[in-house]
């Protein structure tokens, strides 16, 4: 069995911090993600409670609109797979830490890839919200009337 010193184990805790509030940031990220799907499938419920009974313009706005939200989930769900991802690698990046350590096997390049391919994945999934985001407020502008400008 390999033992390693109090010392060297510690490093490695230490150095193991970094990833894990990676980790954490990662999953404060997928939890704003799942909220903003939360709040796109309940929209789409209630316009779709409201759909059989539509006719004429009011209907096409409700299709034009379930159309946009549909969109926008598939757009959240992506954003949510890449995070996720995001968050295996990083998990799978403090094994291969420790791993090295305690097995003396030199991973430092699968070290260095594990990390990069975990940034890639984060930063898909944020650029996915980005997107998702763009999108919601694309949709939700208020129009004119409301706004009664000519006051």
């Amino acid at each position: 069995m390999l033992q390693i010193g109090a010392e060297n184990m510690a490093g490695l805790i230490q150095l193991a911090m970094a990833p894990a509030f990676l980790l954490v940031g990662v999953g404060a990220m997928l939890q704003l993600f799942a909220g903003r799907l939360a709040r796109v499938v309940d929209r789409s419920r209630v316009l779709k409670s409201s759909y059989a009974g539509s006719t004429g313009k009011a209907h096409d706005l409700i299709v034009e609109e379930l159309r946009g939200l549909s969109r926008r989930m598939k757009i959240v769900n992506s954003a949510i797979l890449m995070g996720v991802c995001g968050a295996i690698t990083i998990g799978l990046l403090i094994v291969a830490l420790f791993t090295m350590a305690l097995l003396h096997i030199y991973l430092g390049l699968v070290i260095a890839g594990a990390f990069i391919l975990a940034m890639a994945f984060t930063i898909t999934g944020l650029l996915f919200f980005l997107v998702e985001v763009r999108l919601a407020s694309r949709n939700i502008m208020v129009e004119d009337f409301y706004l009664e400008l000519d006051r």
